[in-house]
């Protein structure tokens, strides 16, 4: 695997007139009257104000107007809705930078500048917006060999007034991009190509040029420990399981002065192929289980992040990794599985593989001696059906610590919304025959879902993100391109520097 060059972004106080670039980008407001681009509607030779007068553009969410330059040092300038001035934050100028660059590619421009405006400060102005811009580079058709998408942009120049040493900012939103980018590209990976194995092998140099310890436990190591939920969800293909653990110590005279120190644990579902097993799903759409290990890929993105920016706590990812498949030596309905903490479980359904390799990797987790967890899995389509594609499921125990891993995505831009997780839902996971089912049937099944994992927790905060409505994009939008999201890489790399809130 070569890695993506990395993002080629700069910043400059320049004012808009003296940008040197192919493409000006600037986001403007509902009704919004350009005072502090002077000069630009002359520039123009008019045709900002005659586009704006014939309501062709009117500064609505990611509206796009492109029209010439005359004597400014840019060639053309493009004009993107941000909506009304009031409404900016972050999330909004994040997706509005990235419609700007998308718009840039379809060009096939290979020069930009984006003008910062707006309300928001200086710095998480220039984070977002390198997000942003960075997120743009993402392209889905790496297996096409005609009729590719638009290159990415090779030089972007962020543009703002005034806004002193931003270089901290720009290199945080740039770096939290291309992890975010590399999530997609696992995700993107068809399953015959990302088995467990070569995912363990893709973590391994992601994580080269970093400060991760990285260590992969095979089928010998996971017999050893006990994993045999894991051990059994893999046990119908021919491509043996994998555990990844990823770990994050940080540097000197960045760690965390609470005693104990907290130790953060994250567990990303691995599965790079789900059929279901012998629970087989229907065809059509199948060939979207490739997409399974979404959680995994969170992680591994997360934890480069978290190396790179030298998190001030330590962090242990781990990613059990298999592919459910059916065969002869699959686990059937009516199995009964021992995980590596001793606890039992009645296999009701092989398509709730999800929850077993989880279980396993939060024990393993508490193991090596996290404190606080959190779980990201595309665990359940019953999310879907709450949630829509709009927004992840957020489940777990305290509630200070939900609203921590809460405030963390919302800083982060991924939407998320809290679920129940009440005693009765533990009903319907009772087993005659072991400790606990793995499937409560189809009532609020990703409050069940979510209840299982609680069982492997430990009592110690938890929290479970399910993705699965959230994980890909099934249609193009001008701020997101249909496809893998990246979804949760920055909230888990954000959680990593909130330790003053833990309890």
């Amino acid at each position: 695997m070569i890695l993506s060059p990395a993002v080629p972004l700069s910043v400059t106080a320049n004012p808009a007139s003296e940008l040197v670039t192919e493409l000006l980008v600037i986001p403007v407001f509902d009704g919004d009257p350009l005072e502090d681009v002077p000069g630009l509607d002359d520039a123009a030779g008019g045709h900002i104000r005659r586009a704006i007068e014939a309501k062709e553009f009117q500064g609505r969410p990611y509206e796009f107007f492109v029209t010439p330059l005359s004597g400014w040092k840019a060639g053309r300038v493009a004009l993107v809705g941000a909506g009304k001035r009031a409404e900016l934050d972050t999330e909004r100028l994040r997706r509005v930078a990235t419609a700007g660059a998308l718009g840039a590619r379809q060009r096939r421009v290979t020069r930009l500048a984006w003008l910062v405006r707006g309300d928001i400060p200086a710095a998480a102005a220039v984070q977002a917006s390198a997000e942003g811009l960075g997120l743009a580079r993402f392209s889905i058709d790496q297996y096409k060999s005609s009729e590719k998408t638009g290159p990415p942009v090779e030089e972007i120049v962020i543009a703002i007034a005034g806004g002193g040493d931003l270089a901290a900012a720009l290199e945080r939103g740039r770096l939290l991009a291309e992890c975010c980018n590399m999530a997609r590209d696992l995700c993107n990976e068809p399953s015959n190509v990302l088995t467990p194995r070569e995912l363990a092998g893709r973590a391994s140099t992601i994580a080269r040029d970093t400060h991760l310890d990285v260590d992969v436990l095979d089928e010998q190591a996971l017999e050893r420990l006990g994993m045999g939920l894991l051990l059994g969800v893999g046990r119908g293909s021919v491509e043996p399981p994998r555990v990844i653990v990823l770990t994050h110590t940080p540097r000197a005279g960045t760690g965390s002065s609470a005693s104990p120190a907290p130790v953060l644990g994250l567990v990303g579902k691995g599965i790079t192929f789900d059929t279901g097993g012998i629970s087989i799903k229907p065809a059509d759409g199948m060939e979207r289980m490739k997409t399974d290990m979404s959680g995994g890929a969170a992680v591994i993105g997360a934890m480069r992040a978290i190396s790179l920016l030298n998190a001030p706590v330590k962090v242990i990812g781990i990613i059990p990794a298999a592919e459910n498949m059916p065969g002869g030596r699959a686990i059937k309905p009516g199995d009964i599985l021992t995980g590596a903490g001793g606890k039992t479980v009645e296999v009701i359904n092989t398509d709730a593989e999800g929850r077993l390799v989880l279980g396993d990797g939060l024990w393993y987790a508490r193991e090596l001696g996290a404190t606080h967890l959190v779980d990201v899995a595309t665990l359940t389509g019953a999310c879907v059906v709450a949630l829509g594609k709009v927004a992840s499921g957020l489940f777990g125990q305290p509630e200070e610590w939900v609203s921590v891993v809460k405030r963390a995505s919302h800083v982060a831009g991924d939407r998320c919304w809290p679920m129940p997780l009440y005693d009765e839902y533990a009903e319907q996971l009772k087993s005659e025959i072991a400790d606990i089912m793995n499937s409560g049937g189809r009532p609020a099944g990703a409050c069940t879902a979510a209840m299982f994992l609680k069982e492997f927790a430990g009592g110690l905060p938890w929290a479970h993100l399910d993705i699965a409505g959230t994980a890909w994009a099934e249609d193009n939008k001008p701020w997101q391109l249909k496809g893998p999201t990246g979804v949760a890489v920055r909230t888990l790399a954000e959680l990593a520097f909130t330790s003053d809130e833990w309890k």
